[in-house]
């Protein structure tokens, strides 16, 4: 950066017009213009120079509970130092590969679908998941919100698609993450173990491109379609998930034994048997 850039202090920044955006560390856009703020603490001045809209993203809900100390903890381990981007990146794959991929962990119990229980678990659907890579981000101070889609072809066993007796995964979860003055979406539903293991190509994320799901996987058939694309919300919208649920998989909620499995034990059967 040239040393002749100008500079805003803060205690000037009350004669100008609020900055449409500020990566919180000491740059803030001003008029179009990205200027540096001397003194800006990353953390300390992100909410002052945040437009409200994604302040929304950074407050603590029901399901994205990033106040919980647990989340607290893995997020302020898992992110260590760098901007935004570098710390999205690190708890994106923290919450990929660190919490097993698992649909049997599918459940309709509020509990059950909290950022904290699905850490605690160490296993979690696409749903949760989601919900954890943005509660996480909360916790590290990166703005974040849940995604849901419905999505055709998803990963599954034979078992789990007689379950829900459709091959489309209805509210489909990921996160979107406030970087570089945008939202990126990520997808940190599908742990590298697995991915291996089935010959899926592992999502990357680099905190500029969107990480959505692979349309084929890595023999060339058809992996994933996304179909319809529900909106970003703030927190998981509960009452909305669980009605969409119950209509399009009333056998799955309603097998005594359907929630119990092993998925990848499963898919290695399928794939013994032709």
């Amino acid at each position: 950066m040239s040393s002749n850039a100008p500079v805003l202090s803060i205690n000037v920044l009350a004669g100008f017009a609020p900055p449409t955006y500020c990566d919180g560390f000491g740059m803030a856009f001003f008029g179009g213009r990205l200027r540096p703020v001397a003194g800006a603490d990353a953390m300390k001045q992100k909410n002052i120079y945040m437009n409200a809209d994604t302040r929304e993203y950074l407050a603590p809900g029901d399901f994205v509970d990033s106040e919980h100390p647990d989340i607290q903890d893995f997020a302020s381990n898992r992110a260590g130092e760098g901007n935004d981007r570098q710390r999205a990146i690190r708890l994106y794959y923290a919450i990929r590969d660190e919490i097993r991929y698992d649909p049997y962990a599918f459940s309709l119990e509020p509990d059950r679908l909290r950022a904290s229980t699905t850490l605690a678990a160490g296993r979690g659907y696409c749903v949760p998941k989601a919900v954890l890579l943005a509660a996480c981000a909360r916790a590290a101070g990166i703005p974040a919100r849940i995604g849901l889609a419905d999505v055709k072809n998803h990963l599954a066993s034979q078992r789990l698609l007689a379950l829900m007796q459709t091959d489309i995964f209805y509210y489909h979860g990921y996160t979107e993450l406030w970087l570089g003055g945008g939202w990126v979406k990520a997808t940190p539903a599908f742990n590298i173990e697995l991915c291996e293991r089935f010959g899926v190509k592992a999502l990357e994320f680099d905190g500029r491109e969107h990480a959505l799901m692979h349309e084929f996987d890595t023999a060339g058939r058809r992996h994933m379609q996304y179909l319809t694309d529900h909106g970003p919300r703030a927190d998981l919208p509960y009452a909305e998930l669980t009605a969409a649920y119950r209509k399009h998989y009333p056998r799955l909620l309603a097998a005594p034994d359907a929630l119990s499995g092993d998925m990848a034990a499963e898919m290695e059967q399928d794939r013994a048997q032709g």
